[in-house]
């Protein structure tokens, strides 16, 4: 027999997959709770919980990704994208791009062109990193293990037709440091991310993780408010775009296990070791 969480989590799914096949029709609150048979309030309550995010800010990703798609791969024009999309107009597209990606419509169709980014490579007790900044933080930072070159098309991917340098910054020397343990080089670490609400809010709480300590799924989820969406927090974590500084390694399994990790649970094992000798 079913217990009631399975029963919510099975619900919440079902709402998801209503919301990813209509989000062109942009449905309100009320239009997807009574899909649901359940009130608005509920609803949202338990959305929340096991989603990490409201019903309105999942369909507004949703339409965003449908956009991004559409100015990217298909090059219509912003009045095609935002009706194709279900929006009212170019400026509620306008509007959304720039609450959740942080550039206008325009700017991401053209790849962030106006971004310039400076490049590195550092090396690490477990392996080269590749260090990347803008005039404003540390923007990424991944384990290079494919040689330069691949990790210059991975950054590359993420920032596409950004100008790029080669070229070491104050903001990666002091990200060099923390293997150094140069406290002093701390108070320089700026990052400048780009990210929805949740993920920044994972991020940030995943800062709060001190050296040597640990935390769980569970635990993360329950701090950063939406105590039911592991499954969200997971998939945040996951997409960290600056290793080690982000501590996503210093994060396991409630039953103690170490778990996954973008690099390898070997690296995490030695990482978690390694940080643990140090304190």
């Amino acid at each position: 027999m079913e217990t009631q969480e399975e029963l919510n989590y099975y619900r919440i799914a079902e709402a998801i997959d209503f919301l990813k096949l209509n989000f062109k029709s942009q449905p309100d609150l009320e239009t997807v709770a009574a899909h649901m048979n359940m009130s608005p309030f509920h609803f949202q309550r338990m959305f929340k919980e096991w989603a990490g995010v409201t019903p309105k800010q999942f369909l507004q990703y949703l339409s965003v990704n449908h956009a991004k798609l559409m100015l990217r791969e298909q090059q219509s024009t912003l009045f095609q994208t935002a009706h194709e999309t279900g929006l009212s107009g170019t400026g509620r597209l306008h509007d959304l791009f720039i609450k959740i990606e942080g550039m206008t419509p325009g700017e991401y169709q053209k790849g962030g062109v106006a971004l310039e980014i400076s490049f590195n490579f550092i090396p690490s007790p477990f392996g080269k990193l590749m260090v990347a900044s803008t005039g404003k933080g540390i923007c990424y930072m991944a384990f290079a293990d494919d040689g330069e070159e691949a990790a210059l098309v991975e950054l590359k991917r993420q920032f596409p037709a950004a100008g790029y340098k080669f070229g070491e910054d104050e903001f990666q020397k002091a990200a060099g440091s923390i293997f150094m343990r140069d406290w002093s080089k701390i108070k320089e670490l700026r990052l400048h991310l780009k990210g929805t609400s949740f993920q920044l809010n994972v991020w940030q709480t995943l800062l709060s993780v001190p050296m040597g300590r640990l935390t769980t799924y569970a635990k993360l989820a329950t701090e950063v408010g939406s105590p039911k969406a592991c499954r969200a927090i997971g998939s945040a974590v996951a997409g960290n775009p600056v290793a080690v500084l982000i501590p996503c390694h210093r994060v396991i399994r409630s039953t103690g296990e170490i778990g996954q990790y973008h690099w390898g649970s070997k690296r995490k094992s030695a990482m978690i070791g390694w940080e643990a000798s140090k304190i």
